[in-house]
């Protein structure tokens, strides 16, 4: 086996991030250990690294990302050293309650991969996984059921995106929101999740879509990507985007932040009747409050959408072909790419708003092209 692989460590809430090496578990029956090609910085990174969400510590960060199978453990039957995948963070049981009721991204037992140790420092202390993941390194080891195979010809610094921001995002549309042709959509927040949710509201037919952030160079980019409408974020949002919608509001706001203020926003911005959905992943000491009147006087449905409410194995294909006949972008959500070293300036440059999302080149450019075996023919893998 091979010795240690280079990671992306927070020793602790609040503390910088470090890059370390580290030393992998060896894969259990179940498990694979994949080459990490590329990973997204995210939002839900920024927030473990600096405490707004609680998580085992420390912690390699990542948990979106694209790679190629290098080792698989006894009892995996469905990947082979040399499959290019797709790591999700979230991955189904398919046994619980929820499963077998058809939400398997509330599945309870999908936390388990993170509160378990994968790795350990070069001082031997225990390392977990963000968010059962840890993709922010040279290699991880992760269970099968989070790896979702990939076509060979899948530029993996695309694909990387489809684990999280762009599930996320057109789930939110399609699965929660269910937004339906002609209807008009608000989106607040211009992420990696945003955008995409910009893209799912264009492939569901939405008439309006409204595109709402602070920074301008988001918005110039959500009208290419399918926004009929930009706004800058302020206090009258709501009222700017109820006059954009008949004086009524939007059918859909789709709220990609996670703030009480902004959650408030894309509340007071939908119509009577109409569907608020969160997808921001908020504090719980921050609190949003509705006034009992308002509830029932507005019949609006605010709901919670978590991942998108979507199946990966089945929906990251669906995604890979609308990307495939050119109604997905995945390259325009991609501000750069980066090297390892650099994640703790991507993740500053993530707080302050300024990029979309930065890729990480755990192993350099080239290994990310993602195209065909090469690795296979060169041996460049562990058995």
């Amino acid at each position: 086996m091979s010795g240690p692989v280079r990671a992306a460590v927070v020793r602790g809430a609040g503390l910088p991030v470090s890059i370390e090496e580290i030393e992998l578990s060896p894969p259990g029956p179940a498990q694979v250990r994949v080459r990490v090609h590329a990973a997204g910085v995210c939002h839900s990174d920024l927030s473990i690294a600096r405490g707004r969400l609680t998580h085992p510590a420390p912690v390699v960060l990542g948990h979106e990302a694209a790679g190629r199978v290098v080792e698989v453990g006894e009892a995996v039957w469905g990947l082979e050293v040399g499959d290019p995948v797709v790591l999700t963070w979230s991955a189904p049981c398919r046994d619980c309650w929820f499963c077998d009721n058809a939400e398997p991204y509330l599945c309870q037992h999908a936390q388990r991969a993170e509160q378990r140790s994968y790795a350990r420092l070069a001082d031997g202390t225990p390392l977990y996984p963000c968010l059962g993941v840890g993709a922010l390194a040279t290699e991880t080891v992760i269970d099968e059921s989070a790896c979702v195979r990939l076509p060979d010809d899948v530029p993996l610094e695309q694909a990387a995106l489809l684990g999280c921001a762009v599930l996320t995002g057109v789930g939110a549309v399609r699965h929660a929101a269910q937004v339906r042709p002609g209807e008009s959509v608000a989106v607040f927040g211009l992420g990696g999740v945003g955008l995409s949710a910009v893209q799912g509201a264009r492939l569901a037919g939405a008439a309006r879509i409204i595109a709402v952030d602070p920074a301008p160079a988001k918005l110039a980019l959500a009208r290419t990507l399918g926004a009929t409408d930009v706004l800058e974020a302020g206090p009258d949002v709501a009222r700017r985007i109820r006059a954009l919608c008949g004086d009524r509001g939007a059918d859909v706001a789709i709220e990609c932040v996670g703030r009480a203020d902004t959650i408030r926003a894309a509340w007071s911005s939908t119509r009577r009747g109409g569907r608020t959905t969160v997808v921001g992943l908020g504090s719980r000491d921050d609190p949003v409050t509705f006034n009992a009147l308002e509830l029932t006087y507005f019949a609006r449905t605010l709901a919670g959408c978590m991942y998108g409410s979507a199946d990966p194995s089945a929906d990251i294909p669906r995604l890979l072909e609308h990307h495939r006949e050119g109604r997905l972008d995945l390259a325009a959500l991609i501000a750069g790419t980066v090297d390892l070293d650099d994640v703790g300036a991507s993740l500053d440059r993530l707080a302050a708003g300024t990029g979309v999302r930065d890729v990480v080149l755990p192993n350099g450019p080239l290994a990310a092209s993602g195209l065909a075996r090469s690795e296979r023919a060169a041996g460049d893998h562990h058995e």
